[in-house]
């Protein structure tokens, strides 16, 4: 059984391809606070809002020290294409076998008109500059997500 990844936790180690880079690894992430957001597929209306709504507040959230960083399962020429489309300024992880989506427990069984069928549950991690998570979203709905986002990294940056 593999451990369940939770609060305090370093981020699972990984190599991936994103948007803007060619390899994205666990250690791009050291030395600033990062969120991660995992959403199950470009292009659909909750992810497109959700993506939306951090690029919206994307130079908030770099004034803050925070990055930002999409995942999903979606191949590298469609994250540049749906990057481009909505003019993303942070960059789209991808993660076609889901490495990274299962260490971090969010490839989950869905349910869509009585079928089943496995998918990235959208989930939103927070990391502090040591690769530690600090907070966890599951199930997310995205409305007021990002300010929730927001409002935690403000409120753990001012306790430490």
């Amino acid at each position: 059984m593999v451990k369940e990844i939770g609060l305090n936790d370093k981020i699972p180690k990984f190599s991936l391809e994103a948007t803007t880079v060619n390899t994205f690894t666990d250690s791009d992430l050291l030395g600033q606070w990062s969120v991660l957001f995992i959403y199950p597929k470009n292009n659909t209306s909750g992810c497109t809002r959700e993506a939306r709504e951090f690029n919206e507040r994307y130079s908030e959230f770099g004034s803050a020290g925070v990055r930002i960083f999409g995942v999903s399962k979606d191949t590298l020429a469609s994250h540049i294409s749906f990057s481009k489309k909505l003019n993303l300024q942070f960059p789209l992880i991808s993660d076609p076998q889901t490495l990274l989506i299962q260490s971090l427990n969010a490839w989950k069984e869905k349910s869509m008109y009585g079928k089943k069928y496995m998918g990235a549950e959208r989930s939103t991690f927070l990391i502090d500059k040591n690769l530690i998570i600090k907070y966890i979203w599951k199930k997310v709905k995205v409305e007021g997500h990002v300010n929730e986002v927001f409002e935690k990294y403000q409120e753990l940056f001012r306790d430490l």
